[in-house]
């Protein structure tokens, strides 16, 4: 295990904010995970560094998973088995299933991060979330020392919600990740940026392919490149409202955009509520919500953690002024 004091965390998140850990210790294999326990408290499991705002340095243990690793543990014909290891980019993920033609991912793609985080936040895009495909994970348990296993309904995932948010959080390590794909292709064009983003590319027999290709057109015309411009994707949660609050809410604003989550809950995005506050591409000091999408915070170059912190809850204090509905981040903020 590779241990270091006093280790920049630059690199290692997407805000790009030059935070120090008082130690790091980068995780490379499944051993090393016995291991940890010799390692100071307070820790903090790192992936890829895309969900995460460090406002202050840390005091305690950053914990790097840096697991490698993919394939097939199963293959039946149809349904098919995908591996992956917590330390694998989603997005390469992604890539290697399409590879295999194996659907059920392809409305996931370009989404920032690891595939160890993408459990923890039940990440979706586009009318698909994990939990429509996923079969089970291993997790180290760090009270125990073992190594254990979930399915979904132990993992009990909600919207951005699962376990490891909740009464798992700061216990388990997820090491890897098995998701149930298929060759026997079952399309999600339902959003209408994807048909609008296949029509624009002269394609009306979609396949797998061609709506991965669409998605990432779609996110990368509105998304700025954490290399480019510091920020770790959508920051808040699209807020899930009552049914009465959101036909309340149409009739003063009948243009809202809204989406039916079941028979008494609507969802409405976070993006259109913040950029009808006046927030959108607007900056105060060196942090701004995206001008291109409201819902993006961005580094414009040289704000601390702290200082984009506090443009959030700017943003959060406005939408709740005037529509009265309470944002919730989707980021870890430490």
């Amino acid at each position: 295990m590779v241990v270091k004091e006093n280790a920049s965390l630059k690199s290692l998140n997407t805000f790009g904010l030059d935070v120090v850990a008082a130690r790091y210790a980068r995780i490379t294999s499944r051993e090393e995970l016995y291991k940890i326990k010799e390692l100071p408290k307070p820790w903090f499991f790192l992936g890829g560094g895309s969900n995460i705002l460090f406002t202050r340095d840390f005091p305690g243990t950053i914990i790097h998973i840096d697991l490698r690793g993919r394939g097939i543990d199963a293959d039946n014909g149809n349904d098919v088995l995908v591996y992956g290891m917590a330390g694998e980019n989603w997005h390469e993920f992604v890539r290697y299933t399409l590879q295999l033609d194996l659907g059920g991912i392809e409305n996931l793609s370009l989404i920032p991060g690891n595939l160890g985080t993408a459990p923890v936040q039940n990440i979706g895009a586009y009318g698909v979330e994990i939990k429509d495909v996923f079969h089970e994970l291993e997790a180290f348990d760090t009270e125990n020392g073992e190594f254990v296993k979930f399915n979904a309904q132990d993992c009990q995932f909600d919207y951005r919600q699962s376990f490891f948010k909740q009464k798992g959080k700061g216990r388990y390590i997820i090491t890897k990740v098995v998701l149930k794909l298929s060759r026997k292709h079952k399309l999600h064009t339902g959003y209408g940026a994807i048909t609008s983003e296949l029509e624009n590319m002269g394609i009306h027999a979609p396949d797998i392919h061609d709506i991965s290709r669409a998605v990432v057109r779609i996110r990368m015309s509105k998304l700025p490149d954490p290399a480019m411009l510091g920020n770790c994707g959508s920051f808040f949660k699209n807020p899930v409202v009552s049914k009465e609050k959101a036909e309340s809410l149409l009739k003063k604003h009948p243009e809202m955009p809204s989406y039916p989550v079941s028979d008494t809950e609507t969802k409405i995005p976070a993006g259109w509520l913040i950029e009808q506050c006046g927030w959108k591409g607007k900056a105060e000091g060196n942090a701004s919500m995206h001008k291109q999408q409201a819902l993006v915070l961005i580094n414009l170059g040289n704000a601390s953690g702290a200082e984009l912190y506090a443009h959030a809850q700017r943003v959060k204090q406005s939408v709740k002024a005037f529509f009265d509905i309470q944002l919730e981040e989707e980021v870890n903020v430490l």
